[in-house]
């Protein structure tokens, strides 16, 4: 083998592998000398990889921890297990994951070969994940090409469906995508509007990117997430939530989203007190999936809202009236 770049990449993936190498295996299975094996071993080094030696009769060599994280070789198996745990986990915004899931999703994807895309999908859209239901999923190709776009300081067109079920086109400077542990947001400069917002990512449908580069803008908040909570609140207002469950405080906060957490009161009992710019109509529903007894102090919005749900959910029980359903 005597294209360097070629077998140094071959002595990268055996290194790779989590066993030490005889620098005479190494020799032979590269088909070169046991001196070639050293310098190759003096290249990688230059470039960063930390390849320990062992010193004896036959001596071996193995890739050990840094203090950089180097580039990786992945075979087939390895890329396309780890592109459908990366789609797995953004697509369902899950709590710590945040960009950088997406990040490395879009980059690896972006260098998978086409045989090996087909395979990621095929695994994706034959398996469905149990998830608890605090957030809407999200299609990992739709995160994937905005965060590429935040990336490459990118205009970025897409459909886009509001609250109230308005549809709009939007052609926007995407500046960040942000979670929150239940959903995927997109901090963006409208330029249709003239203004920043924030996008709902599960609400957008048909990401482009244009092709063509801006320059950033500074932001009116100190950062992505503070602009977020900013638009949050504006948008829904704080509610003072105070619910009582009778029910012990480890098996409430099992069932319930992280940012709802409530106290002990006692052995059987707990109570959540806190502010929420959650909807009604949600934290309705989340209460009920607790199921446990529980008692709402406040809001009485959220009071009104709840025995309005029971009426109506108990009217569809009992049948049509003066007959049998």
């Amino acid at each position: 083998m005597t294209d360097t770049p070629v077998r140094l990449l071959n002595l990268l993936s055996l290194l790779q592998t989590p066993r030490e190498w005889p620098g005479s295996e190494l020799a032979e299975r590269l088909s070169v000398s046991p001196r070639t094996i050293r310098r190759d071993i003096d290249r990688l080094r230059d470039l960063g990889y930390p390849v320990e030696a062992t010193l004896g009769a036959v001596g071996g060599y193995r890739l050990v921890a840094g203090t950089a994280m180097p580039p990786l070789l992945l075979d087939d198996e390895e890329a396309v297990a780890i592109a459908v745990g990366l789609r797995a986990g953004a697509g369902h915004a899950i709590e710590g994951v945040e960009e950088a899931s997406v990040r490395a999703l879009a980059k690896l994807e972006q260098v998978l070969p086409a045989r090996l895309r087909h395979r990621v999908s095929t695994l994706q859209n034959a398996t469905l994940p149990l998830t608890r239901g605090d957030g809407a999923t999200v299609a990992p190709a739709t995160l994937t090409t905005l965060a590429g776009t935040v990336t490459g300081r990118e205009k970025l067109r897409f459909g886009y469906r509001a609250g109230d079920g308005a549809e709009s086109k939007r052609l926007v400077e995407p500046y960040r995508l942000v979670s929150t542990g239940r959903r995927w947001y997109l901090v963006a400069y409208d330029l249709g509007r003239e203004d920043w917002r924030t996008f709902r990512v599960d609400r957008v449908s048909d990401p482009l990117a244009t092709g063509a580069r801006f320059t950033p803008r500074e932001l009116p908040a100190g950062d992505a997430a503070q602009l977020l909570v900013r638009s949050m609140s504006r948008a829904q207002p704080e509610l003072d939530l105070d619910v009582t469950f009778e029910a012990p405080a480890d098996f409430v906060t099992a069932r319930l989203p992280s940012h709802l957490v409530p106290t002990a009161t006692g052995p059987t009992t707990c109570r959540l007190r806190t502010r929420s710019t959650d909807s009604v109509e949600w934290l309705a529903i989340r209460l009920a999936l607790v199921d446990a007894p529980f008692t709402i102090q406040s809001p009485p919005s959220l009071l009104t809202y709840v025995e309005d749900l029971g009426a109506r959910l108990t009217a569809s029980t009992t049948g049509p009236p003066g007959g049998s359903a």
